[in-house]
């Protein structure tokens, strides 16, 4: 317990930037809190030398029976030690602790070994720290248990008697540890509690240890119709199946180029920041910035997750992360429409485009689900050697390679790309190094070389005689590596650009619509005059002055949240934990879910739509409800 809390302070005191405003009494019930979730972690961990201690075994007192115990109990808790030091850097980039997802996400790249080592070197503190743990706990840890074995009956039956009793007692309070609480209506602890216990969803990721995090997911199976409203009105409230009115459509048979671009917060770009908070702000994405300027630029838009996993479902097909990433719960099987699977209708070519090794995060198998005709990465890849050492091609010869093959690709197509270099671990090329700002973030100057690798992409796409005739999109997976107090929040967290781009500079103009990643797909579809029905969680943003549904929804483990043009509103599954004025409180320091009741009716409808899409999402990937067939009805 000591070492975890020593953990806990350490974790808390190289993520500062993320866990701010943290008073020491706040800090300290953190602390306590999280004491619960160690202790369940620890019994887990050190069941099997549990057992091997409380045994009555006449030889327990063996040296050798003795040392199989000690190994026991140090091999599954040095492990456990291990990880949840290695997630205290991963948690900067996913604000959360490790679930089993992890390993759903990455089964795939071969390259995670390597991924590993380089951050045990980059990060050594860490690493050293994680070591010392180890160590720590070996040492404190490495006396012997001695029982004695009495000689004598008499002796004996007490031995047996005593030994019993203790078995069964401390298999009692070991059960209560484990379930972390007494009481017979006591539900099992499980990641959810950590609430209770901070101001804002960031902080559950210091209260929570990954053992435990882990070991719990492991148990999150299936989805279970929360039934907030009957089924017969849940439409009424929100509706994910569009029928365009072909009357009111403007047919246009152009190209579409969607752009991923890793990393790309709101924090990094000049252009969306030089008016906000009335503050100077650097810009790390000049070019990015003098596209934003000739483009229909929305000024208030914002991830759908907090992952790259989580951004090809949301952008491509309109489904949002909710609970878990999509591609990874047991409903990424189901049949999905996109974007592809669309315009491969109308007789548009599809292409998806990502320059790591075939396979790598899952993109491909999910490209291929919705609907995409050719997946190009690393294989198909054809150009100089141009491998990061890590992750994938660089981004300035891979989205070269991306305009060049577009080329050779029958009109019109849809095609996305998604960009890679502004990763972890923070390198650009040595030909580049000292070119970009460096700025406060190892990040920073990576955004500058991807920045740059975007200005040569248009650079050679306007040579290209498909240029003139495509719509192209630009967004950002997920935010990361976030300083300034204005963004790292609960909504600054998911604060990303969106927009769309025509070579005739047609759509420029601000748009202070509140819009989500869920929002590209249906915008992108009503540009071009689609006239099927389909299903998505988003709506038009880009052809009408008003959205369908005015709010939006994203996921900030363990809560959800909800957005109205002021407000934002969290839920917990069962109740409202918080509720904030974004626009008077910016940095989310007041929470005034009980001090408004002048904001009743408002929030009241706000959680209703919250809830209407809860259950709308989860309901439709129970029933693989997420398609419309060819006659136009929905799948079920």
């Amino acid at each position: 317990m000591v070492l975890y809390t020593l953990s806990r302070l350490f974790c808390y005191a190289i993520n500062q930037d993320i866990f701010t405003d943290l008073s020491a009494t706040h800090l300290s019930e953190i602390i306590l809190g999280g004491m619960r979730f160690d202790l369940t972690a620890i019994l887990y961990l050190s069941s099997l030398y549990l057992v091997l201690q409380l045994l009555p075994l006449p030889w327990r007192q063996n040296s050798v029976y003795q040392t199989v115990a000690r190994y026991s109990l140090w091999i599954p808790n040095a492990l456990g030690l291990l990880v949840n030091t290695a997630d205290m850097v991963y948690l900067r980039f996913t604000n959360r602790r490790t679930t089993c997802t992890f390993f759903s996400e990455f089964e795939n790249d071969d390259n995670l070994l390597l991924i590993l080592l380089e951050s045990v070197v980059q990060y050594w503190y860490v690493s050293l720290f994680a070591i010392a743990l180890v160590v720590l706990m070996v040492w404190l840890t490495r006396r012997k248990v001695i029982t004695c074995y009495p000689a004598t009956t008499q002796g004996r039956v007490v031995y047996y008697t005593s030994q019993t009793l203790i078995l069964c007692l401390s298999v009692y309070f070991i059960v209560i540890g484990i379930r972390g609480g007494f009481g017979r209506y006591t539900r099992p602890i499980t990641i959810s509690n950590a609430m209770q216990y901070v101001d804002r969803p960031e902080e559950t990721a210091l209260v929570l240890n990954t053992p435990f995090s882990l070991m719990k997911s492991i148990e999150i199976k299936t989805y279970h119709d929360p039934a907030y409203l009957p089924s017969e009105s849940l439409s009424e409230v929100f509706e994910p199946l569009h029928r365009p009115d072909s009357a009111l459509l403007q047919p246009r048979q152009m190209n579409v180029v969607v752009l991923i671009l890793e990393s790309f917060s709101r924090e990094f770009v000049g252009y969306l920041n030089h008016d906000a908070y009335h503050e100077p702000v650097v810009s790390y994405t000049p070019f990015l910035d003098s596209l934003l300027a000739c483009s229909r630029t929305f000024t208030r838009s914002l991830a759908s997750g907090r992952k790259s996993i989580d951004a090809m479902p949301s952008v491509l097909s309109s489904i949002p992360m909710l609970i878990e990433p999509y591609v990874v719960t047991p409903y990424s099987t189901n049949e999905v429409m996109s974007l592809a699977s669309c315009l491969r209708q109308e007789g548009y070519t599809t292409a998806f485009y990502h320059g790591a090794p075939n396979g790598s995060m899952g993109f491909e198998a999910y490209a291929r689900s919705a609907g995409f005709e050719r997946y190009m990465g690393m294989n198909e890849y054809d150009g100089p050697d141009a491998f990061d050492g890590t992750w994938a091609i660089w981004d300035e010869e891979f989205l070269l390679f991306y305009a060049r093959s577009m080329t050779t690709l029958p009109e019109p197509f849809f095609t996305t790309v998604f960009t890679a270099s502004s990763h972890h671990p923070f390198r650009v090329p040595d030909r580049y190094e000292g070119l970009f700002p460096k700025g406060t973030q190892p990040l920073h100057q990576c955004i500058g070389y991807s920045d740059n690798a975007l200005r040569r992409f248009f650079a050679l796409a306007k040579q290209q005689p498909w240029y003139d005739n495509t719509l192209f999109v630009f967004t950002a997976d997920h935010t990361n590596s976030l300083s300034l107090p204005q963004y790292t929040n609960a909504k600054g967290l998911f604060e990303i650009p969106i927009a769309f781009f025509m070579p005739d500079n047609s759509l420029a103009g601000h748009d202070d619509k509140l819009v989500s990643q869920t929002d590209i797909m249906p915008s992108v579809l009503a540009w071009l005059g689609y006239d099927r029905p389909y299903i998505a969680f988003g709506d038009d943003v880009l052809t009408t002055k008003k959205k369908r549904h005015e709010y939006v929804v994203n996921y900030n483990a363990p809560v959800y949240q909800v957005f109205s043009d002021s407000l934002l509103l969290q839920f917990d599954g069962q109740q409202t934990t918080a509720l904030y004025n974004y626009l008077a409180d910016p940095c989310l320091r007041q929470n005034i879910l009980d001090e408004q009741a002048n904001l009743q009716t408002e929030t009241d409808e706000m959680l209703l739509y919250l809830k209407a899409y809860i259950q709308q999402y989860i309901t439709r990937m129970i029933n693989n409800d997420l398609t419309i067939s060819e006659d136009g009805r929905e799948s079920r």
